[in-house]
């Protein structure tokens, strides 16, 4: 039980560590998340104006029509969605088939440079999962 337990916690500071090293990559970077496609927030990295169980929710909303808009116009699997509003943007990118990456950007971001991370921290947390 000790071992199942140890590995437990050294997957979850490793997941927690490429959420903060994403964090730190880019001021243009507020907050991140990782969310099963369900809606169940596992591991965040927010600031505390942000409730981890609303962007689980949300991200689940999103993620459902996402995939019905992409099939119905056959543009393939869902892999990203962007958001854009007033103040931000918000950024949804599968990683591995059962979570997705929650990444909560600044309005003046350079998208580009937070997309490459973004993808990077995706990849690197679908290859743990």
């Amino acid at each position: 039980m000790k071992n199942q337990y140890q590995e437990i916690v050294v997957y979850e500071e490793m997941i927690r560590s490429i959420l903060s090293e994403l964090n730190n990559s880019s001021t243009d970077i507020e907050a991140s998340a990782l969310i099963f496609t369900d809606g169940l927030t596992i591991w965040s990295v927010l600031s505390v104006e942000i409730n981890d169980d609303r962007v689980g929710t949300m991200a689940t909303a999103m993620l459902s029509l996402g995939g019905h808009a992409a099939a119905k116009l056959a543009r393939g699997e869902q892999e990203q969605i962007m958001i854009k509003g007033n103040n931000g943007y918000i950024l949804l990118i599968h990683a591995g088939r059962e979570a997705v990456l929650s990444v909560i950007v600044r309005k003046e971001a350079k998208l580009e440079l937070v997309f490459l991370d973004a993808n990077r921290a995706a990849q690197s947390i679908a290859d743990l999962l």
